[in-house]
């Protein structure tokens, strides 16, 4: 092997295998506390399956010809997998997941039969085993755009700013792989390959830089220990309220007081004077706040997830800062608010 193809291999490898861990990562890790990140766990996890296998039968084509099919099986997913992350980030709450289930289950069961017919008919099945896999990825390729084209006019705020990256990302791949298995570039594995690492560290990039513009706060005097004035801090919070209700920050549960400050466009200090002198609260019982009466509205409207996954939902990271601090607010348990409000339409 060449030192040019050893840095292809290196470049190929490493964005497959880094796909992978943040795929496992997202499904094993994450598990359900938000449904979009479980179905973009599952794209990372089958292209870097993918990417992986065709690294390894370009470089070392002596491996057994069954492999790559292996690598196609698991693309057959992508495609269904890029839809159900589309629907699932628009829908949120409304998402029905027990449909997604039935549906995986019904592609699952389509996969085994195209795969059975292998011991009858290898030559046929070897000619249009990846065609059929295209066809499929196709398929929902083309419904994931459409289906981020109908919620993009129908809802005027996207749950994240994630969705148009990850839709655009997984087009560039598949678009890549439909040119490259064309044969018209005759380095069709390594190629999508690298397209893929490309696309994923490119990601990565644009993400981190987000990040940092996020972080840059104008330099706003700071103010004195003296409690800021009723006028300026009534149209402080004003702000702050449209804000927490525009975006939902209250969702994220790692959101930490400079964050909330530099949307705000103001300093930690500022925004933590506003809270304790002028609200009389603490920014986590701020916080707090917002993600409870989220909790009550979803018990109240008859959510379909279960108590935990609620909280969750509304940025808990975990089950029992979500009931301990239910309690505190609220003076009761989830549970025993979800059964008050049964009993109360009952009696209606």
């Amino acid at each position: 092997m060449t030192f040019g193809q050893q840095m292809l291999f290196f470049f190929s490898a490493v964005g497959a295998f880094n796909g992978l861990l943040l795929g496992i990562y997202l499904l094993c890790v994450k598990k359900l506390k938000y449904i979009p990140d479980f179905f973009l766990g599952l794209i990372l996890l089958t292209l870097s399956s993918r990417v992986g296998i065709s690294v390894f039968m370009y470089f070392y084509p002596d491996l057994p010809r069954i492999i790559p099919h292996f690598g196609m099986a698991a693309l057959f997913f992508t495609g269904p997998a890029l839809y159900y992350y589309i629907r699932s980030s628009f829908l949120q709450e409304k998402f029905d997941l027990k449909t997604c289930r039935t549906s995986f289950g019904a592609l699952t069961l389509v996969l085994g039969v195209v795969g059975l017919l292998y011991l009858f008919f290898p030559v046929t099945w070897d000619q249009y085993f990846g065609t059929f896999i295209y066809t499929v990825w196709s398929v929902f390729v083309l419904l994931s755009v459409y289906q981020y084209y109908l919620f993009s006019k129908q809802t005027a705020r996207k749950p994240n700013q994630l969705i148009a990256p990850i839709l655009m990302s997984n087009v560039i791949i598949f678009l890549a792989y439909q040119l490259l298995s064309t044969g018209w570039i005759q380095i069709y594995c390594a190629g999508g390959s690298l397209v893929f690492s490309f696309v994923l560290y490119t990601n990565f990039l644009i993400l981190f830089s987000k990040k940092n513009e996020q972080t840059v706060v104008k330099d706003i005097p700071r103010y004195t220990n003296k409690k800021i004035s009723e006028d300026l801090a009534e149209s402080f919070v004003s702000r702050l309220e449209r804000l927490m209700n525009s975006e939902e920050l209250y969702k994220n549960p790692n959101l930490k007081l400079n964050d909330l400050a530099a949307k705000m466009n103001m300093s930690a200090h500022q925004l933590s004077q506003l809270l304790n002198d002028n609200l009389e609260k603490s920014f986590a019982t701020y916080i707090n706040e917002y993600r409870i009466s989220e909790a009550c509205e979803k018990i109240e409207n008859g959510s379909f997830l279960k108590i935990e996954e609620i909280g969750y939902e509304v940025g808990f990271n975990s089950k029992s800062t979500f009931f301990s601090t239910f309690k505190k607010i609220k003076n009761t348990t989830p549970l025993l608010y979800k059964q008050s409000q049964t009993l109360s339409e009952v009696r209606l």
